[in-house]
Order: C-alpha cells, then structure tokens, then sequence
C-alpha cells in the first residue's frame, strides 16, 4: 500500500524504471553541437547585458566600448578552445578538468577543480533561471518586481522535470538551442541590413540621457575607468562559461569521440563569437543604455520612470524592438531566450550529478551522490544542485547584477589548473619522447596548452581584482569550504576503512561467551509479549525483562499484571527518579557487563508500525531515541520488533502474539 509520501512522490517522480533501461544512444556531432552548446551560448542572452550595464556606470562615453569588450573576451575564448581541443584528444574519458588536474597536479589539485565547477554549476543554474525571470518579465509586465519567486518556481521545474528523466533526449536537449541561435541570427541579419540601408530604429532605451554613477564622476578618465574596463571585460566572462561541456559530455558522443568533441567545440566557438560580437555591435547601432543604477543615472530626465523601465529590459527584448518594431517578433525571442536558459539550467543538472558521482566514488562526497533514483537519474545530486539553486535565486531575488558577481570564479579556477596541468602533461611526454619531429609536435602542443593556462590565470587575477569586494568572495568562500569539505570526508572514508580493514590479527572464529538477552518493558500488552516470544524462541543463557520507573503507578500496575500473566522471564524494575529512560537502562547494562565483558547483551524493543503518515505524528519516538543510545553501547545489539498495526493492512497476521509455554529446560525460566 502506498503512502501519502510514495503517492506524491510517484505523482512528481513517476514509475521506477529497471537499471538495465539505463542505454543512452550516442550522439551524432551535428545534433551534439546544439545539445551541449546550450550552455555556451545561452550566455548570449545576458553576458552582452553585463557588459552595457558595467560599462553604463562611467556614463555615456564608455558604453561605446562594449564591442571592443567582447571582442577581447571572445579572443580569450578562441585560444581557451584550441588549447581544449588537446586536452579532449589527451582526456576523451569523460571526466574533465578534474581528471586532468588529478592526475597531472594531484588529487588536491582535483579537489579545487571538482569544488570549483560544481560551484560554477550551481551559479549556471541560478542565472540560469533568473535570466529567464527577467524575460518572461518583459514579455509579461504583470510578473515585474517578482522575478525571485519567479526563478524559484523555474528551478523547481528543472528538478522535478530531471527527477522524472525528462529533457534528457537528445531532441528535447537540442531543439531550445537550435531555436535560439535560428532566432537571434535572424534578428542579425535583419537588424545588420536595416542599418546598411540606414532603416534601423533606435532601441527603447536610446533617448535616455545616462549620467555617470556617483562612483565615477569622471566618467572612463582615470584609473577609475581603467578598473571599470577590466571590471567589465571580467563580467563579460560569463560568455566564456559552457566551453568545458563538450569535454565532460564527450563519453556521450559517437566515436571518434575526440574528434567530435573537438568539432563541437570548435563550432560552439564561432557561433558564440558571431552571436556575441553581433549582439554588441547591434547594441551600439541602436543606441541601446541599459543603466545599473536608475536612480542616479537617469534623475535629469523628464520621462525618468519610463526611462527607468526601458533600461531596465532586457537587451535582446530592445533589440528586438528596434529591429521588429513592439509585437509578436519580440515575443518571439523572448520566449525562445526563456527556453534556451531554461535549456542551460538543464544541462547543469545533467553535468552537476555526473561529477558528483564522479567525486563520490574517489571518496570526496557522501556515497549517496552515486546512487542511481527511480527514474535511473542521480536523484540525490540532482535534490542538492536544485536546493542549492534555489537558495541563491530567493537570496538575490533573482539579481542578476548581484549573481553574475559570483559567476566566472569558479570556471576559470578549473580552466586554469586544467591547462596547467596539461602543460605537465605535454611536459611527461616529451621526458618519454625520441624522434625531432614528435618532440616538435609535442613542443607545439604544451605551448598552447601554456598560452590557455596565461591567459586563464591573467583572467582569474582580474576577475578577483575587480569583482572580489563586488561578490566573488562568496564564491571563493564557497569552494574553499567545499574543498575543505570534501578532503575531510576523504579523510573520514580512509581511517573508516583502515579500521574496518582485515588484517592478521582478525580472528574470524571468535565467539561471545554468552548471549544475555534484555526485553525493554513500557506497557503490558501484545507488542510486549510478541517480543518476549521473540527473545525466548533465540535461547539465550541470561533473559529478563526491564522496565524503567519513571511513572511509579503505570509501574506498580505493569508489576501487578506480569504476576498475573505468570510469564516465565523475570522484570527488573529500575529506579529513574529524574524519569529518563535511556540513563537507568545503560547504566543496567554497563554493569551487567562490567564482570563479562565477552557477553553479548541483545535488547528487544517493541515498537508500533503505523500505516499513514500522519500517525507517525501522534505516536512518541521512545524507540528510536533508545536504539540511537544503544548504538553508541560496546557488546550490544539492538532488536527492533515490529507490530504492525491495522492502518498498515497487515494488522490481522499476527503470529507470535503470545508467549510460547514455559520451557521447563530454558534456562532463563
């Protein structure tokens, strides 16, 4: 009989599914590219968004630099890409940076790259969604101020959605992605031919008159505006984030699996850099001002609220609307955006769980994370990426100013030990390698490999730099707790298994002296005696029954009834004038095995078993406080014995009830 909790949980989760259903087709590169590039190129639809709005704070005259911007995060990406494109060749198992960082600088090494991408997978998750909120927003005005809530339920859909095994087809994985690159291209095409014929529109936000924010009243002068451009550039990043999937996802890909990795992700490359950099320089043709701080940037304007509104869309919406004009077109793409996003947050619940299992069975995280749910997904990795989504989505109200502080850290940790450790990698190989020209070859490699890993690490030193006091100390609190986390159970896995380890001096014979079997006493009735049946029918050499005294009438009266049954086991009635229950029965048993500490002291305890949740409520949990004491107890074993009571439809087979008779020859009698 299903309970409340099983029904609802078959009604969000469904059916189990048997393990050997667990076959994934492998895919084709031309339907990988847009499977695992959703989270690349999801990017498009606010990393151009951060850099406008970053650069909006020195005013008007520094806006105009966004496309050079991005042009310098996309150079970063072209050379991160080939230097991934040897690190899919070398590493085409499937388990990332963290084997390579592993086996190249060592497990603490793995460690920090293991921390660092699930970190930066929850933060995808989290902006993610509230990129989403923030469209839907626009397309739906009604939803505007609440988009925390808003994010929130789209992270419960996204857990419950891969608890039950959806999204994980190919298509349904594919089709957001092929959409979005369809719909933005267009939006492109028509917005680069507009303005060759000088037909473009301005933007809804064009006519905003964008002060400097009260931090830089000089604008982009200065130092202050030097930082502001790094600041920038560190937050267009974000664009950056996703480029690691084809090499995490290339055991899902049809052989040759590194060569088509290598092709995926060379094409997720061009395809974000013509996104991106058309996306900016759409933005400055159509005089697009998104403003960080409205308040103060816009106060001089007559219309300041409505100013304030359309500065607040987002980019590809007033792209749009400058392209297409306010109507159907714009909903369009906002909703193909949504789904894109949404199809992000998807793939981190598909990469998250697999590196979690990854990181389980090298001991680093609970052994639950590998353990397969109902639907044959890593239900419990998939529980702690949604919990952990949802707590950054409600605590920022879905900020995506606030979120993409944190964002990037974590990306560029991993990306940085990963190419330093390919560098070594290269580096072993040429120690093993005769012959000029595959030393050459080899020389060639680890100096890309050296290029990723400079400018990684020049990019990390910026990102902590300018976003550190912004919010990025979270996240790098965050994974050094993580790392701290995941060394400590390590640590806990290898001294559990020195101790419960076999070694000479295990004897496999041994035996305890004698078997004492104790029968925990609350209230005479059928429970009690079937635990008395129980504990007789295992023939111990010592059997008596216990009860504590912390109710001296409910006692005098349980007294009064053993006496009248005339059960064949003595009751020992001990005193708990301070009416605790686990103290007087330990305190029982420590002495009884003070003089033979060989016995083996079994304790019966009767307990209910109720059939609907609620009544689990309304009983107390004396049972399970006991066992938990006794568990902490040398020599002793605890027995549960189970009444089923009729709630459970098994209340009438109750076989035991009662006491068999006395036994002349037991020698507890």
């Amino acid at each position: 009989m299903l309970t409340f909790l099983d029904a609802l949980k078959r009604i969000l989760v469904g059916r189990p599914e048997i393990t050997g259903r667990v076959r994934f087709a492998p895919l084709r590169r031309r339907v990988a590219l847009p499977t695992l590039a959703s989270n690349a190129l999801s990017s498009v639809a606010y990393a151009p968004d951060e850099i406008l709005l970053t650069l909006a704070l020195a005013g008007l005259a520094a806006i105009h630099l966004a496309p050079w911007v991005g042009v310098a995060v996309m150079a970063v990406m072209a050379v991160l890409i080939l230097s991934y494109r040897l690190s899919i060749r070398a590493y085409p198992s499937g388990r990332g940076d963290y084997q390579i960082a592993s086996e190249n600088l060592g497990p603490r090494a793995g460690v920090v790259v293991g921390s660092a991408l699930l970190v930066d997978l929850t933060l995808t998750v989290a902006v993610s969604v509230s990129a989403a909120a923030h469209y839907l927003s626009a397309a739906v005005p009604v939803l505007a101020g609440h988009e925390g809530w808003v994010a929130g339920v789209g992270v419960a859909l996204l857990v419950v959605l891969n608890l039950r095994g959806l999204g994980r087809g190919s298509l349904a994985r594919s089709l957001p992605t092929v959409l979005f690159v369809v719909a933005v291209g267009v939006l492109l095409i028509v917005g680069g031919l507009l303005a060759l014929t000088g037909q473009l529109g301005l933007a809804p936000s064009a006519t905003a008159p964008l002060a400097p924010a009260p931090a830089y009243p000089d604008g982009i002068e200065g130092l202050a505006g030097f930082v502001l451009v790094l600041r920038a550039f560190s937050t267009g990043s974000a664009a950056l984030t996703g480029i690691e999937a084809p090499i995490s996802g290339v055991s899902t890909l049809a052989a040759p699996r590194a060569k088509n990795a290598g092709w995926v992700l060379a094409w997720i490359g061009v395809i974000a850099t013509i996104l991106t950099l058309g996306v900016l320089f759409l933005a400055s043709a159509t005089g697009v001002r998104l403003a960080a701080e409205p308040e103060s940037q816009l106060a001089a304007a007559a219309e300041a609220a409505d100013l304030t509104a359309a500065s607040q869309t987002p980019l590809l919406a007033q792209l749009a609307q400058a392209v297409f004009g306010p109507g159907v077109p714009v909903i369009v793409l906002s909703l193909v955006t949504i789904l894109v996003l949404l199809s992000a947050g998807m793939m981190s619940f598909l990469t998250f769980p697999k590196l979690a299992f990854y990181l389980a069975s090298d001991g680093y995280l609970p052994r639950q994370l590998r353990t397969r749910g109902d639907r044959l997904g890593y239900s419990n990795g998939i529980l702690l990426l949604g919990a952990a989504a949802l707590v950054l989505v409600l605590a920022t109200g879905a900020g995506l100013a606030a979120l993409i502080q944190l964002y990037v850290v974590g990306v560029f940790v991993s990306f940085t030990l990963s190419q330093a450790g390919m560098v070594r990698h290269w580096g072993r190989l040429l120690r093993g390698t005769a012959g000029r020209s595959l030393r050459a070859a080899l020389h060639r490699k680890r100096a890309l490999s050296f290029a990723g890993f400079t400018l990684s690490a020049l990019v990390l030193i910026v990102v902590f730099a300018t976003k550190f006091a912004h919010g990025a100390w979270f996240a790098v609190a965050g994974i050094v707790v993580l790392t701290l986390g995941m060394l400590g159970i390590r640590q806990h896995y290898d001294e559990v298994d020195r101790e419960l380890a076999i070694d000479e001096s295990t004897s496999v014979s041994a035996l305890p002296s004698r078997v004492q079997a104790i029968v925990l006493v609350s209230t005479l009735r059928k429970p009690l005696l079937r635990a008395v049946a129980f504990a007789r029918a295992t023939r111990p050499q010592v059997l008596e029954a216990v009860m504590v005294d912390s109710d001296p009438e409910k006692t005098a009266r349980t007294v009064t009834q053993w006496e009248r049954l005339g059960l064949p086991v003595p009751l020992t009635v001990l005193a708990s004038p301070y009416r605790d229950l686990a103290g007087p029965l330990l305190e029982h048993i420590r002495q009884s095995r003070a003089d033979r500490p060989r016995d083996l002291v079994v304790v019966y305890i009767p307990e209910y078993v109720v059939g609907r949740w609620w009544e689990q409520l309304v009983h107390n949990q004396t049972g399970l406080r006991l066992r938990t004491r006794l568990h902490f107890e040398p020599g002793v074993v605890v027995a549960s014995v189970p009444w089923q009571l009729a709630s459970t439809g098994h209340g009438l087979q109750h076989p035991a009830s009662t006491p068999a008779p006395a036994d002349p020859g037991h020698p507890a009698a």
